[in-house]
């Protein structure tokens, strides 16, 4: 049986819940929904609000955090297993 990977503070991955996709510990709100918020250009507080502060300030924090890391390496450049990704506006 697989185990949970906690991915920070507040992001786990547990096979578990939501087929292992990242989540907020203790909730189903899945990573991508507060990404793609973000995206939408939703301010901090309302995604607070829209999941009534099961998602923190500091756990949206951690989300850009971990995706920064995932797309750049410590020098600022893109790292190599990072695909480019077509952005519609």
């Amino acid at each position: 049986m697989k185990k949970p990977v906690d991915l920070g503070k507040y992001i786990v991955a547990d096979p578990n819940i939501c087929h292992g996709k990242p989540t907020y510990k203790g909730t189903r709100v899945m990573v991508w929904q507060v990404l793609e918020a973000l995206e939408d250009g939703e301010s901090w507080d309302e995604i607070c609000a829209a999941w009534r502060g099961s998602v923190t300030r500091e756990a949206i924090a951690e989300t850009i955090r971990l995706a920064r890391t995932a797309m750049l390496a410590p020098d600022g450049r893109v790292r190599r297993a990072v695909k480019a990704v077509q952005v519609v506006a």
